[in-house]
Order: C-alpha cells, then structure tokens, then sequence
C-alpha cells in the first residue's frame, strides 16, 4: 500500500490518542453555477474534521460530517464570500445572523438548502464557514468545501488515482503531547502499509518544521536580494563613473579655462562630484518611485499583501547618493589634476 489512503484518516482518528482532529484535504479548480456563474472557484475536498485542524468554524448550519464522506453525499459548505457572491450581495439580500454556531456578524442565510452546480455535478449546500480572509497564499472564503471522497468520485480519480491523499493533517491537543502524536501516527502507519519504521513510504512534518523550512527559504531569498541589489549598485556606479570619465575627457577645455581664471583643484573636484551625486539620486528617485507603484499595485492586483516601510526611502536616497560619491570620487580627482595648461591645449 505505497503512500497514504483515504482510510488512513479513519485509521489515525481511531487509534492515535492525544489528538484534536484528523483531517485530509484535495484541492480541484472548477466552475460553479448558483444564481450566478464563478469560474476557475477552489473546491476543496476534505473531512469532518477539517474544521477543528485549521481552527475555522462554520457560521451557519452545518460542516461536513463522517455520513457525508463514507456516503459521498454531494453536500457543500461555502466560503463567506462565495456564498455572497452565489446568492447575492449581503447588503441587498435577506441575510442572518447566526451566533450559535460560532460565527460573528451576518451571513448569506438564503443559500443554505440551495443548489449548485460545480461542474456537471449538482449539490447542496448545507453551511456556510465564517469569514476567515487571507492566510498566507490561501483566500479561504473564496473556497467552497465537499467531502473527499466525492473529490476521488467526480473530479481527481484519473489525476491522482483510487483513494490516495498526499498529506494528511492531524492536530495534536498539546505541544507536550506532539511527540508522543508523532510516535504513534509513525507506528499505525508503518503497520498498515507493512513497512518497517525506520524506512517509512511517508514523512511526518510539523508546523515549527514547516516555519523553520519557510525561515530558511525566505532568509536565502532575502540574502539573494542583497546580493542583487549589491551588484546593481555596483553596476550602476560604474555606469556613472564611465560617463564622468567621459564627461571629463570632453571638457578638457572647460575645466582648463576655470582653473585659469582662478578656481582651484578642489573647486573643480567638488564640481564633478556633485554632477555623479546629481545623477545617482536621479536614478535613485526613479528606483523609488517604480518600487512604490510596483508595491502599489502588487498589493492591489496580488495575492499576497505588500508593506511599504517609510524609513526604506530616504535610505535609498542615501545609498544613491554614497554610490554617486564612491564612483564619482576617481573622475573627478582626474578632473582636477589636469594641468591647466595642457588642458587650454586640447582640441
């Protein structure tokens, strides 16, 4: 029995103690009618007891139960804002409040006992989870929620084949209780797929694993970042010390007139390096601005939220300027050691 099944979920429930829940989920993009028609809408498969895996109750009526799954009842719980946008704008429908059932504020009370259609498939609703929002890369009120086994039925038997899950979730009471979770979940797993313990066909994950992982990927990424951003500064400034360079060799004659007429080594050196500042904190101020508006509409247009940090701007008006004044700094010391003389000279 290579990997997990269906029936590893039931199993995990029955003999593993110091649980809250077990749960398992499978994840199908599809189209679905109510009194409108959504498309590309997430429809999770899953159990009854997703909702005490993920903390996330339901708002009105009822969640999926252990009936509904070994029966595959076409039932469905909708996300809040898929049961608004189904059934109808919250502020021009007859909607409820339900606060028994552990959710907060008004709910789409008309979809319940509804029908709908996810694809070819007619079901109906029977609850609707509270509002949730954003978690992570996750909408889950844009989510609508069948049992699993209607998902293996319908939707991902010729993707994933037969019963088979890739994780299964389960949520221990305790973290005091997590290994002791983990020892048994490793032990009733390896028996039921009769391989030794030492050489599972699975791998058990926990969530410090996980933010660990996420801490690791995410401190890579931010030194990657560093190093770009360092080469391009780098490239950037040697981009303004070749056109200062070349701004020199041109007015050869320039700079020779004015220390003629008296200005001094360090007038003419200050002069260069204020024209490099200058063109750097141009550049700089077209980087914020492109990284403001780009900030903008990621926030808007994406799926992750985006946070401006203010003390980021003049910080980079700070590095645009030490950039202008490293690599402007050589130029115009070239600048303001020419000899005067041969520098009238120069055609």
């Amino acid at each position: 029995m290579p990997g997990l099944s269906y029936d590893d979920i039931a199993a995990i429930a029955e003999n593993v103690t110091g649980i809250n829940g077990v749960s398992a989920e499978q994840t199908t993009t599809q189209d679905v009618k109510g009194s409108s028609t959504l498309e590309d809408i997430s429809i999770v498969g899953t159990t009854a007891g997703f909702p005490q895996v993920r903390d996330y109750q339901v708002a009105l009526g009822r969640f999926l139960t252990d009936e509904d799954g070994d029966r595959a009842n076409k039932v469905a719980v909708l996300g809040y804002d898929i049961a608004g946008e189904l059934f109808g704008d919250p502020s021009a429908s007859p909607w409820s409040s339900d606060p028994g059932t552990g959710g907060s504020g008004q709910v789409p009370g008309t979809s319940l006992g509804q029908k709908i259609k996810i694809d070819s498939t007619q079901f109906t609703v029977v609850g609707v989870m509270e509002e949730k929002g954003v978690v992570g890369n996750t909408d889950y009120d844009a989510r609508i929620y069948i049992p699993l086994t209607v998902v293996f039925k319908h939707f991902t038997r010729a993707r994933f084949g037969g019963d088979a899950v890739r994780l299964i979730y389960v949520s221990a009471e305790s973290k005091d209780t997590m290994e002791g979770v983990m020892s048994q979940v490793t032990t009733l797993l390896a028996q039921r797929h009769d391989v030794e313990p030492s050489m599972p066909d699975f791998g058990l994950m926990t969530q410090d694993s996980i933010i660990d992982a996420q801490a690791s990927t995410t401190e890579a990424f931010r030194n990657l970042l560093g190093w770009v951003a360092a080469i391009s500064l780098v490239v950037g400034g040697i981009g303004i010390m070749n056109i200062m360079l070349v701004s020199v060799t041109e007015r050869t004659r320039e700079i020779g007139l004015r220390q003629a007429l008296g200005a001094r080594p360090r007038d003419v050196r200050r002069q260069f390096l204020f024209e490099a500042v200058t063109l750097s904190l141009i550049g700089g101020l077209v980087g914020v601005l492109a990284g403001v508006g780009g900030s903008y509409l990621f926030n808007e247009l994406g799926t992750m939220r985006t946070e401006l940090v203010p003390a980021s701007i003049p910080l980079a008006f700070a590095a645009a300027a030490a950039v202008g004044i490293f690599f402007g700094y050589y130029p115009a010391t070239k600048a303001a050691q020419l000899d005067p003389i041969e520098a009238l000279r120069r055609e």
